[in-house]
């Protein structure tokens, strides 16, 4: 049975076999030229002119390189067995070293997959790597193959005498030749041969064939000392190990595939491996637990710009945040250092923080984030998501070292690392392979990932970012108890989200995720012991509210505020009276409010403001000479350097916050005053920077060509193809300076309109050279229509439509065949 009859899904032998990769792509059609530029949209920067460029752009070695480090373990595995069989090869060679039913099965998508990236050309018959992939995969001894196997026989005799080969040649029992090719001819051809080999072998020394048995499967090179052992000198006389410098000698490809069957890999991976379950869940648990951590990620982002609503931390002069700032981060948030990091960046690439751009700058809440903290929950949550899964910014690289060796520091530089929106993209779809409910083997998505892309270059970073997307994931409520939950499979259906960051995805995510969060509650349980329970969130004016009477003390299912004297004169300073908090929790409370509350309002409100503070440097005035007189011989006042002016009077040599810091601290409950002796009333100040868009994600690579920009560069494409190809006939006459390799036509003006004036009449077409305003030369085919004042109007076929171009922009004009027209 033929290669073609065993694998009717590869393009089977024309009767005119491509000459070049530049043929093979002008066999194609438009929908397989299409696959290749979404594949490689590398060789769209810029548009080639014609397919010849497009070849020779796709045979590049950074767009090769590219290319090979994007495909799975298996198609890798194919080029490289291609990589070390003379070329051209026929598919029933490549079958040989890719043994096994698996890898027969897959072997038709992969060579399918190489020919379609361009990495492949040729018929079954005639299969060839493009040059550079074939160099970059070929071994060598600076670059070994993962195959394992060493040069050829032809390589590896490069640089032995003469001589020297006539004596392996004789000792392999071969004929004496005449020259060093035919030697080595000979040579490869008895290794390449299975009884004449398989005769040599039967005659090796048994410690002769435990030496080729070591090096068979790679590294195929040794160490010899200048007095080899007898069995080392058996195999170096019959070139069954060839020297490649002084005391290294390698085994040569054709004996080690010989010795290994024929086979290229001593393990094939054609199949994938398999995403393991590793518990299974009801879908409701796992949406209602992703749901409950979903409202939590809503309300740690909310505290952490809460936190920093009168102005955040410090940019430092590098950028970002400093190791200390996260640290007390972290700390308000009750989470660990990288939690707190990836909260951080979260919010930055929802465009909720920015730095505010002033001389002493520092970070703050955008405007953006009073406009989405009013919005409903599931709203907000599906903002943050949407502006997750896309993010190049990558949180858990915080703590790190870059290149210089220098910290990377949270919203500072160097985070953004191109490959995270696919690799977390990536991990969700694996998830969301599996059965609903399904948590998977974190080892099985690691592994499956490594086969898709196992270029060593690549591996450790996504591996690392595989990881934190699973555990994001489930802080940010997209996976609940490991599994991917109904919302956060609605969410990676996006694939073009709309500019408001709400696609059709998006907006589905949002409505699955609204009816499983939480309703706030507009009422706390009040306690004896001067706390107060929420038992679930809290709509916004209550929270605020609570959060300036009382501190909280505990979070979780259930917050739990403590009252304290110093959070009820944080209410007092901020202008409320004792009967506006009385009413307050009367109001909230679904139990009655207790004694003990009631009379620490009532106490803290009676000693609040009988102390009163203003600026002179600072002053304390009071009605009461016994309490100033208390306080001068505090000997906790030293420090405040307090001075009598006055029976009432105090003046004091620091400023007013420090004095009344001081104060509180020794027990008193002082108010500050204005000028005009009435009570500040003091309220956080909410400082926000000027507008600010989100960060834009970071592409890895050009962007993925959208469809109408690829259908205009395959037109153009085709059209400059058409232009460079059609048949010619020679121009009368030929400007002595024309460039003979440029590509172009060249002749004189009088020419250029003689030959233009005559198509006219006679309707040909022709070939021309143009230069454009811009300086950029290109060749067309056009039809004229009319020749007047210095310009021509022509039906331009590369164009397909009409155009006008002047004259002196013409470098040249040819007839086509007419054949060609």
């Amino acid at each position: 049975m033929s290669p073609n009859e065993q694998n009717p899904a590869v393009t089977a032998t024309t009767p005119s076999a491509p000459r070049s990769l530049a043929e093979a792509l002008r066999a194609r059609d438009d929908a397989s030229l299409a696959r290749l530029l979404r594949a490689r949209p590398d060789l769209l920067g810029p548009v080639p002119s014609d397919l010849t460029q497009l070849a020779t752009r796709a045979g590049t070695r950074a767009s090769v390189v590219r290319a090979l480090d994007r495909l799975d373990r298996f198609t890798q595995q194919v080029a490289q067995a291609l990589a070390v069989v003379p070329e051209p090869t026929a598919y029933g060679t490549l079958l040989g070293l890719l043994p096994g039913e698996d890898a027969a099965r897959a072997l038709p998508g992969a060579v399918a997959t190489l020919r379609e990236q361009a990495l492949l050309w040729g018929g079954d018959d005639q299969l060839r790597l493009v040059r550079t992939a074939r160099e970059l995969l070929a071994p060598g001894p600076q670059h070994p193959s993962p195959t394992g196997l060493g040069p050829t026989v032809a390589e590896a005799t490069a640089g032995i005498s003469p001589t020297r080969l006539q004596e392996i040649v004789a000792a392999a029992g071969l004929p004496s030749t005449h020259d060093s090719v035919s030697a080595v001819a000979a040579l490869t051809e008895l290794f390449t041969d299975p009884d004449r080999m398989s005769a040599l072998l039967d005659e090796a020394p048994t410690q002769s064939i435990d030496v080729l048995n070591r090096l068979v499967w790679g590294p195929p090179y040794g160490q010899v000392t200048a007095q080899p052992a007898a069995h080392l000198r058996w195999l170096l006389d019959r070139g069954l190990l060839l020297p490649t410098s002084p005391g290294t000698v390698v085994l040569p490809r054709e004996a080690a595939l010989h010795l290994r069957g024929g086979r290229a890999h001593r393990e094939l991976e054609p199949v994938a491996p398999e995403v393991r379950e590793k518990a299974a869940h009801r879908p409701q648990v796992v949406d209602a637990t992703a749901a409950a951590q979903a409202y939590t990620a809503l309300a740690t982002v909310e505290e952490l710009l809460k936190d920093w609503d009168e102005g955040g931390p410090a940019v430092l002069r590098a950028g970002g945040l400093s190791v200390r700032d996260l640290k007390r981060t972290a700390s308000a948030l009750d989470c660990t250092e990288p939690q707190a990091a990836f909260w951080v960046e979260l919010a930055y690439a929802a465009g909720l923080l920015a730095a505010d751009g002033e001389a002493d700058e520092r970070y703050a809440a955008t405007p953006a984030y009073d406009e989405w903290v009013e919005r409903p929950a599931a709203e907000r949550w599906a903002r943050l998501a949407a502006a997750w899964l896309p993010a190049t910014r990558t949180a858990g690289l915080v703590g790190g070292r870059d290149g210089k060796d220098r910290t990377l520091s949270a919203l500072g530089p160097h985070l953004d690392r191109s490959a995270a929106p696919e690799v977390r993209r990536r991990v969700l779809t694996l998830l969301a392979g599996l059965e609903e409910g399904a948590a998977p083997d974190p080892e099985s998505v690691l592994a499956r990932l490594t086969w898709e892309r196992p270029s060593p270059a690549a591996r450790e970073l996504r591996t690392r970012l595989a990881e934190w997307t699973l555990s994001e994931a489930e802080f940010l409520g997209v996976t609940g108890r490991g599994a991917l939950s109904a919302h956060g499979r609605a969410l990676l259906s996006e694939q073009d989200p709309a500019p408001s960051g709400r696609g059709v995805a998006t907006a589905e995510a949002e409505r699955l995720i609204a009816p499983l969060l939480p309703e706030p509650l507009d009422h706390v349980l009040l306690q004896a012991d001067l706390t107060a329970v929420a038992p679930g969130p809290l709509v916004r004016p209550l929270a605020e509210a609570l959060s300036v009477l009382a501190d909280v003390e505990s979070k979780g299912g259930a917050t739990v505020y403590r009252f304290t004297p110093g959070s009820v004169r944080r209410a007092l300073d901020a202008g409320r009276t004792a009967s506006d908090l009385h009413a307050f929790l009367a109001q909230h409370s679904r139990t009655p409010v207790p004694q003990p509350l009631t009379y620490l309002i009532d106490d803290v409100a009676r000693r609040h403001g009988h102390l009163r503070i203003g600026a002179a440097s600072a002053y304390v005035r009071c009605d009461d000479d016994a309490l100033m007189g208390e306080i001068l011989a505090d000997k906790r006042a030293a420090a405040l350097r307090l001075r009598r002016l006055a029976p009432t009077v105090l003046a004091a040599q620091v400023d007013p916050g420090t004095l009344l810091e001081g104060l509180r601290a020794m027990g008193f409950a002082p108010a500050a005053e204005t000028p005009e002796g009435d009570v500040l009333i003091t309220r956080a100040h909410a400082h926000r920077t000027s507008a600010r868009t989100a960060p834009e994600p970071v592409p890895d690579g050009p962007a993925l060509p959208d469809g109408p920009l690829l259908d205009a560069a395959i037109r153009a494409i085709r059209a400059g193809d058409v232009a460079a190809t059609a048949p010619r006939k020679e121009p009368r006459e030929a400007v002595a300076s024309a460039g003979p390799a440029d590509g172009f036509p060249r002749t004189a003006a009088a020419e250029t309109l003689a030959t233009m004036q005559a198509a006219v009449l006679t309707g040909d077409t022709l070939w021309i050279g143009y230069v454009n305003a811009e300086g950029a030369a290109s060749q067309r085919v056009i039809a004229p229509i009319r020749v007047e004042g210095g310009f021509v109007t022509a039906y331009d076929h590369t164009a397909e439509e009409v155009r006008t171009y002047p004259l002196h922009r013409v470098t040249g004009v040819a007839e086509l065949e007419p054949d060609a027209n």
